[in-house]
């Protein structure tokens, strides 16, 4: 059960905790439909039985061990469009929180994971209702390793693996943390702080400015990612030109061409 006191003015100040979920971000979901919930409202599992990543990948999370939340908002001042701001403020205020206790290894991975070095530390799925033009409700769900120290993939970590404490890390205390530094970040959003908002995501974005090997359409390229656009495009700047990529339209390439 999780009782917390985050000093925000609405995310996380109601709470719907469930020990076990098939996804909180389809029961976040399954609110809107049924009501008209609360903006802030957190919805939280100790046991995630099928959470999904950005590709459609499941998420591997031992029970009780990591977070596993989502929060429903409404950023009605966003169009369809400029749903990728949305991403960086969430991607943002992630970052913000853990910074502190991992460094300036913490990197945020376009579109929405979260690394550490190499390793993946946690994900982000935001999930938008659109309605015309704009969006009417949002749903942002975040799955991060904290306590879990063992893993399938080697290409996973935590935060007792990277920053061990001998008794591990407390969970309400840092979801609590989280909701102040999430609506910091969405709260510079809605006020119209754009440029600095990007400023600080492409800052922080793992690989920028830095030459690495992507795949796209099945061949393999070197370049140098430049920028995310207004669409929430990556864009590579390789052999003399600019491209850009979607979702799913690029994917990194680890030295020995895995992909990662």
């Amino acid at each position: 059960m999780y009782k917390i006191y985050p000093k925000t003015l609405f995310l996380g100040q109601i709470i719907q905790y469930l020990p076990s979920c098939q996804s909180t971000n389809d029961e976040a979901s399954a609110l809107i439909a049924q009501k008209d919930p609360a903006e802030g409202l957190l919805v939280i599992t100790d046991n995630q039985t099928v959470g999904r990543g950005q590709r459609g990948n499941q998420w591997e999370a031992r029970s009780g061990q990591n977070l596993t939340f989502s929060l429903i908002l409404k950023p009605n001042f966003l169009i369809a469009s400029e749903q990728f701001w949305l991403n960086m403020a969430i991607s943002m205020g992630v970052y913000d929180a853990f910074q502190p206790l991992l460094g300036e290894t913490l990197r945020i991975k376009w579109p929405n994971d979260v690394y550490v070095g190499n390793q993946k530390l946690g994900g982000i799925l935001i999930e938008n209702t659109l309605h015309g033009y704009g969006i009417t409700w949002s749903v942002a769900g975040i799955g991060l390793n904290v306590n879990q120290t063992d893993f399938t993939f080697s290409t996973a970590t935590s935060l007792q693996l990277q920053a061990p404490l001998p008794n591990g890390y407390n969970l309400p205390g840092l979801i609590s943390r989280l909701c102040e530094t999430l609506e910091q970040r969405y709260l510079q959003l809605r006020a119209g702080q754009r440029d600095a908002l990007k400023k600080d995501y492409l800052g922080v974005l793992y690989r920028y400015q830095q030459e690495h090997t992507f795949e796209a359409d099945g061949q393999s390229f070197a370049g140098t990612i430049v920028d995310v656009d207004e669409t929430g495009q990556l864009a590579i700047a390789s052999q003399g030109q600019v491209r850009h990529f979607g979702f799913k339209e690029v994917s990194f390439l680890k030295c020995e061409s895995a992909k990662e």
